[in-house]
């Protein structure tokens, strides 16, 4: 079995932030762990946020698609791996690849969940960009089959 003391240095070495979360109730989720990467993603002090719910990363926006299932996938104990957007403590936003699991103590019945989350801002700006690379070029084919639509029957014409 691993000691208390490798799985401590383990997961301060981890470069993806690492929490601890106990499950209170239905609506609440206490964080009583954040590991180093956590606090450099956020900008977040353990100090500063150990004893609340985690919902303070989204600010005021909490109307994201992701939420919802990782709602759904908490009050069923179960996992997932969802990517949302979170704001970092000077309020700048990142994009955040969340994977969350129950863990359930079998001793006192109480239920945490750990949070493994990794900082996919460059990812998701990229992948926007593409997409706007594709609409613009969806436009500009659309111009030059019209053009030569115009010019055809221009030909015509003549």
């Amino acid at each position: 079995m691993i000691n208390a003391q490798l799985l401590q240095m383990v997961i301060n070495a981890s470069h993806d932030g690492i929490v601890i979360a106990e499950k209170e109730g239905e609506q609440d989720n206490v964080l009583i762990y954040v590991n180093p990467a956590f606090e450099r993603l956020t900008g977040y002090s353990s100090e500063e946020i150990l004893y609340q719910d985690c919902r303070f990363l989204q600010a005021g926006d909490r109307d994201q698609e992701a939420l919802a299932t990782i709602r759904q996938v908490l009050a069923n104990d179960g996992s997932c791996r969802e990517v949302l957007r979170n704001y970092r403590k000077d309020g700048t936003p990142f994009w955040n690849e969340l994977s969350l699991s129950t863990v359930k103590n079998e001793s006192d019945g109480q239920t945490y969940i750990v949070g493994i989350q990794k900082d996919v801002t460059v990812q998701v700006k990229a992948q926007q960009r593409v997409t706007q690379l594709e609409a613009q070029v969806a436009e500009l084919q659309a111009e030059l089959t019209a053009l030569k639509t115009t010019n055809g029957q221009n030909k015509t014409a003549n």
